[in-house]
């Protein structure tokens, strides 16, 4: 059980760092292009932390984000993938009604990531996922990556901040 604590934490850890990274980029292709490996490195993490919802949503992310990445994230995609992640993720959801949020917060991003078109958009949808993935990290015991979610959520906050502050100066 202790393995698998500290292997799903250093995981955790890793998907963070990703995250981290992505927040500070400029662009959309290279904001997406470093949350590949943040959902990959989730998946590995929740299946050791035995949350099944959360780690099958991870692996549907991957998904999601290779096709975004790549540009082929198009309407149809978007809602197979939507409705694929939402019953799989309930389907495997093994954690009651914390098992729900991984779900809701994987349809949350999925649309804006179809519909917000700007980096700055997409910084306002990772701060509402982030809230969402700190529940149900604090409830698995991922101490470290509820950690790591309440610094980035706050990181990000505060690029969103520089952005918006950058762009009413560019705007004078």
């Amino acid at each position: 059980m202790f393995d698998n604590l500290l292997t799903g934490n250093i995981f955790s850890f890793l998907a963070a760092v990703c995250l981290a990274v992505s927040v500070v980029r400029k662009d959309k292709k290279g904001l997406i292009g470093w949350q590949i490996f943040d959902t990959l490195c989730g998946a590995l993490s929740n299946w050791f932390l035995q949350s099944y919802a959360a780690m099958t949503i991870s692996i549907m992310c991957v998904l999601r984000n290779l096709l975004a990445y790549y540009g082929k994230l198009g309407k149809f995609l978007t809602v197979l993938l939507l409705i694929l992640g939402t019953m799989i993720g309930l389907y495997t959801n093994n954690r009651g009604l914390i098992g729900w949020l991984p779900v809701a917060a994987s349809a949350e991003y999925t649309v804006c990531m179809y519909i917000l078109k700007s980096a700055q958009g997409m910084r306002y949808a990772l701060i509402t996922n982030l809230l969402m993935w700190l529940i149900h990290d604090v409830y698995i015991c991922s101490y470290p990556m509820a950690v790591m979610d309440v610094v980035l959520c706050l990181w990000t906050i505060w690029q969103a901040w520089l952005s918006s502050r950058k762009d009413n100066v560019s705007e004078n």
